[in-house]
């Protein structure tokens, strides 16, 4: 007998299953051990935790939010190194907390998730894993993340190339740029971190770029010893610090929901670049036309100023196709190159991201089917008709201002107060009233209009037609505010209610 068939006959059964080991779900883990809940696992398609940290670690790889703010607030690390943490310290600190809350017993690595579905005689979840194994489970939590699916260009002639080529997100560590010619496809925060790392290595270094991007200036300052020391000893310190900089982030919803203000922050923005580029075709060129704020901004340096390398070239004609050897464009030019790396981000779009997962919630509705129009849920965390699944950084709680760690910690505190609401209410399961999330996302594209996001480009946080589905309209501590305590109202209450619900809140 095959080891795919004895896995088909091997089944086990869990409380809750958490679908991902990068910060997402260690987060709910160490919440669920918190509260006194051991009966869970972590199901990772990898072979160690990280997530984002551990697939993206091209040369130059950081975090665009400072790093007392993209960290746990119940698992401080008082030693950051700079404002700003490079990806190897992020992925240490990830590996600490594996270690400070013992969860690796909890973690079942290379276990790929290929479906999920809902049982409405049982009230639970059963979980098809890619070994032909399987899993039933009460509760189910996504914690895949929004940003995991390399975005790979379809180019004309591509399987023909005999170079090097691979996504900024798997790095191949092992080949040598010294003294390559090397193409990199895209401007977004990937490229711009490693593009200045490896010019100085190539030969020659093409940079496409389709848009150009707004990238301002990056804090590069570090922690001394006395910093360390402070943050180490006065945990009121180590807040201060952290709540300066959560306001200080908050401050940039104003100019994002006003975007006449962001003008303002705009001509710095193209001082800067005309600052940093000496020649001045260049610099028109690496200058945005819409809006600053409406894509991503960036956080750089280093960046434009690469450009003033003689063996850096910025070419923003379209690719035609690409030979055994080289790029064609479309203005008839040709350039030889011996390796291609895409910088070209991710698929955001869940209906596409999921497409070799399936998820069935009730009456066998299919997750991608029921989000055909878009992806909605309930403050990025429950989706109608999809009960006992819960998701982080869902639909519209991605951020452009603050740490998604905030949001992080506001979603697990949500589910594990809904958890243990089914607990206490012996119920098997809840789920969203329809009505209740239909008018939460009525709302989120209203607060979204008029704003810089929806001034009229075209960026990864909409889908095709425009509709932002990804980005959380306000502020953060709204989204706090609104969640700190999960309304019963809100939810239908499924299975053998055995007695009345007391409150109109969890506890």
């Amino acid at each position: 007998m095959s080891r795919q068939t004895q896995n088909k006959d091997l089944s086990q059964k869990t409380r809750v299953a958490i679908i991902g080991a990068g910060f997402g779900g260690i987060a709910m883990a160490i919440r669920l051990l918190q509260a006194g809940i051991q009966d869970f696992i972590i199901l990772e398609k990898a072979n160690d935790v990280g997530g984002t940290w551990r697939e993206n670690q091209y040369p130059g790889a950081a975090c665009d939010v400072q790093s007392h703010m993209y960290s746990l607030s119940y698992a401080a690390k008082t030693n950051w190194s700079k404002r700003y943490a490079e990806a190897p310290e992020i992925f240490d600190y990830i590996q600490d907390l594996i270690e400070q809350f013992n969860l690796k017993k909890y973690i079942q690595f290379n276990q790929e998730v290929i479906s999920t579905t809902y049982s409405e005689t049982n009230f639970n979840w059963a979980i098809q894993l890619k070994d032909g194994s399987s899993i039933e489970s009460q509760f189910v939590i996504f914690a895949s993340g929004p940003l995991h699916v390399p975005q790979i260009p379809n180019i004309k002639g591509i399987e023909k190339f005999k170079g090097e080529v691979f996504h900024s997100s798997h790095w191949n560590h092992t080949y040598n740029l010294n003294d390559k010619n090397v193409a990199s496809i895209g401007t977004g925060g990937s490229a711009i971190q490693y593009i200045p790392e490896i010019a100085p290595k190539v030969k020659n270094l093409y940079v496409l770029q389709r848009t150009a991007a707004w990238v301002i200036p990056r804090d590069e300052r570090t922690y001394n010893d006395l910093n360390k020391k402070l943050f180490e000893k006065f945990e009121w310190f180590r807040k201060l610090h952290r709540a300066r900089l959560y306001w200080s982030n908050e401050s940039r919803v104003v100019p994002i929901v006003q975007p006449q203000m962001m003008k303002y922050g705009q001509k710095l923005a193209e001082i800067f670049i005309k600052y940093q580029v000496k020649n001045k075709k260049i610099a028109k060129k690496l200058t945005p036309d819409y809006i600053m704020g409406c894509k991503r901004i960036l956080i750089s340096n280093k960046y434009f100023p690469t450009f003033n390398r003689t063996n850096v070239e910025l070419v923003t004609e379209q690719i035609q196709e690409i030979t055994e050897n080289s790029i064609i464009f479309k203005d008839g030019q040709k350039r030889e190159i011996d390796c291609l790396i895409y910088g070209t981000g991710f698929i955001t779009d869940p209906r596409i991201y999921l497409k070799s997962f399936e998820c069935y919630g009730e009456n066998g509705l299919e997750l991608k089917e029921a989000w055909k129009d878009g992806a909605e849920s309930y403050y990025g965390i429950t989706t109608k008709n999809f009960p006992n699944l819960f998701q982080l950084l869902g639909p519209n709680t991605v951020l452009g201002h603050n740490s998604v760690i905030f949001m992080i910690e506001s979603q697990v505190n949500y589910i594990l107060q809904l958890i243990q609401m089914v607990e206490r209410t012996h119920i098997q399961a809840v789920t969203i009233k329809p009505e209740v999330q239909d008018q939460f996302n009525t709302s989120i594209q209203q607060q979204l209009q008029g704003t810089v996001w929806q001034s009229g480009c075209v960026s990864w946080y909409q889908q095709d037609g425009g509709k932002n589905f990804s980005l959380w309209p306000t502020y953060t501590w709204k989204f706090w505010l609104k969640t700190r305590k999960a309304n019963l109202n809100d939810y239908q209450l499924l299975g053998n209610q055995k007695q009345p619900v007391k409150g109109s809140q969890a506890a």
